[in-house]
């Protein structure tokens, strides 16, 4: 069975700045903003809610690394420029990682929590 949903817990103080950062980056690969929940919770997804966001005072973080695909290398290479001009630090610039593949190729950023997001297409 698929994953169905992932969660990530963030400061109250930081919940808004974190979901613009989500929006602006996964943009590239479909994402979209579909909720807000009045739990303080924050959705975002292609079709559905996939990835949440939870304002919580408990933020215990195992410094989460996540992937997403990308549909081709352009959207790739826009997710890392979205990333960056929202706050998130460069955690390895657009390009193939050949030692996944030859045709792997993949981006990552930090989001403002330190949360290591990559996006990679692998073509």
């Amino acid at each position: 069975m698929p994953i169905t949903h992932t969660l990530i817990k963030v400061a109250p103080r930081d919940h808004a700045a974190l979901v613009a950062f989500y929006t602006a980056a996964l943009a590239p690969i479909g994402y979209k903003q579909l909720g807000n929940f009045p739990s303080g919770m924050s959705a975002l997804g292609v079709q559905r809610p996939e990835w949440f966001m939870m304002a919580s005072e408990d933020t215990t973080t195992s410094g989460v690394h996540v992937c997403f695909s990308a549909p081709d290398r352009a959207a790739v290479d826009a997710f890392h420029a979205a990333a960056i001009a929202t706050g998130g630090k460069d955690n390895g610039t657009p390009g193939v990682r050949e030692r996944m593949s030859p045709n792997y190729y993949a981006a990552f950023a930090f989001d403002t929590q330190g949360n290591n997001i990559e996006v990679a297409f692998a073509g």
